[in-house]
């Protein structure tokens, strides 16, 4: 099996914007994905699961690789077999399976621009995903921009024209009725 491109590099340098080296970045997303899932699963209405899963320290980049596409696996089948109707907590907003899927998009996509810019490999989120998290999470984003530039944007990485660099944001995770008649 060969090594997905980046593989060797040195994952121990900073992630871009971040204090987590590139692979403690990793980590932050396999805990993050399963625990999304976790939350999807247990349903509660305030507080984080008790469950916390991460990549093995010893393991090397292409297998910590596999772990995140296992996690993935996890919310992605967690969402599809979860009700329309289930919420879960999430500190910013009870969410339904569809937000925690935006989540977890969210998540994979800022990271991999993270990791990836600590790596000076060249990559930015694709503007098909950015612009559905931004209509499910970022429901005030400006409009007029690229949307993975909106999404880099809204995330504090970086700024638009005309509008500086955040330096403090969140999404909104709760479930909004769409528009309709």
């Amino acid at each position: 099996m060969r090594a997905p491109s980046g593989a060797a590099q040195d994952w121990a340098r900073p992630a871009h914007g971040l204090d987590w080296t590139c692979r403690q970045t990793l980590d932050h997303l396999a805990l993050g994905l399963t625990g999304y899932a976790g939350l999807l699963i247990a349903r509660s209405d305030d507080r984080y699961i008790t469950l916390f899963a991460s990549l093995d320290p010893e393991a090397t980049v292409p297998a910590c690789l596999e772990g995140l596409r296992i996690a993935v696996s996890f919310l992605t089948t967690t969402v599809r077999d979860t009700p329309a109707e289930a919420r879960a907590w999430h500190p910013w907003g009870h969410s339904d399976a569809a937000g925690f899927a935006a989540m977890g998009i969210t998540e994979l996509t800022l990271h991999t621009y993270d990791i990836t810019r600590g790596l000076g490999l060249p990559w930015s989120p694709p503007d098909g995903l950015s612009a559905a998290v931004l209509a499910r999470l970022f429901p005030g984003a400006p409009s007029g921009h690229r949307p993975s530039d909106t999404l880099l944007w809204c995330t504090g990485r970086a700024p638009l024209p005309g509008l500086p660099r955040r330096t403090d944001w969140q999404w909104d995770g709760t479930v909004r009725r769409p528009p309709g008649p």
